[in-house]
């Protein structure tokens, strides 16, 4: 991409998702992410009303009347962004790539974590991990991590959520909020997201197609794994191939959602070409709920 255009690309996003952010989420966002723990700010005096619980029995030891521990809430929080950037993310058929949708997502929540005043990171992964930018605040920063997302050419073909997960757990050992932005479509990587989800807040950002789920009936149809490289000639006027095609991402799709549910995680699932305003709004505004 020549450097005119990509600066282009990152102002058109930058103008769309920085408006999403701070109209449309920018108080869920709030509400949603609190600090994660309470730092000690001062002991006074005790006062009518105060908790008794809050009492600090040495100091009242000391001065021979009631004074009370204070604390604040610890605001600052990372955000760190751990995107799927496989080949499988360079597929979309309707009007919008799967990696186009991640960039806009990941920039509006990047966007979203600066007006909260928190830091944003970015882990791009395919079955190694790509690209690492440490947590920064601030707007040049997350015009960075859209740039990375904009620009970063996967080196390896396949997915890796397992090792995405242990190198995420083995670099940030403070408690953040995790968006992990992927297809999911990968084995093996449940005790790698548990392990994850007990010192992260984690949410599950699932990126889907609708020709994942349907083919269209157009007799014979060429369909190309992204990731292996390999390509099949199918006669889609089948009924019963199509239906078998829906059958299998349906019951690969339940197998997914019951893994989450076993872990007590909600995953948002987004589709391309389709808007991801009210997902996110909903999840923000059941998550603000619950707390």
């Amino acid at each position: 991409m020549e450097p005119a255009e990509l600066l282009k690309k990152i102002r058109r996003i930058q103008i769309r998702t920085s408006h999403m952010a701070s109209d449309l989420f920018a108080g869920h966002y709030h509400s949603t992410f609190k600090g994660q723990g309470m730092e000690f700010e001062e002991v006074r005096e005790y006062q009518p009303g105060d908790d008794v619980r809050s009492i600090d029995w040495n100091v009242t030891a000391r001065q021979g009347h009631p004074f009370v521990k204070r604390f604040r809430e610890e605001r600052e929080l990372t955000v760190m962004l751990l995107v799927d950037v496989s080949k499988s993310q360079a597929f979309g058929t309707a009007g919008q790539l799967k990696r186009e949708l991640v960039t806009e997502v990941g920039a509006t929540l990047a966007f979203s974590a600066i007006t909260n005043n928190d830091k944003v990171g970015l882990i791009a992964f395919s079955d190694c991990i790509e690209k690492h930018v440490k947590p920064a605040k601030g707007t040049s920063h997350v015009l960075r991590v859209i740039r990375e997302l904009l620009t970063i050419e996967a080196t390896s073909q396949g997915t890796n959520i397992a090792g995405a997960l242990e190198h995420l757990n083995q670099v940030l050992r403070r408690r953040s909020v995790v968006f992990i932005i992927s297809d999911f479509e990968d084995q093996d990587y449940e005790r790698q997201l548990r392990i994850a989800k007990r010192r992260h807040n984690l949410i599950p950002i699932l990126i889907r197609d609708p020709r994942e789920v349907t083919l269209p009936k157009v007799r014979f149809l060429e369909l190309l794994d992204n990731e292996t490289g390999e390509r099949i000639l199918v006669d889609t006027s089948s009924a019963a191939f199509r239906e078998n095609y829906r059958l299998r991402a349906i019951r690969s799709e339940d197998k997914r959602q019951s893994m989450f549910k076993r872990m007590n995680t909600e995953a948002i699932t987004l589709a391309t070409g389709e808007s991801f305003v009210e997902p996110l709004t909903k999840f923000f505004r059941a998550r603000e709920a619950r707390r």
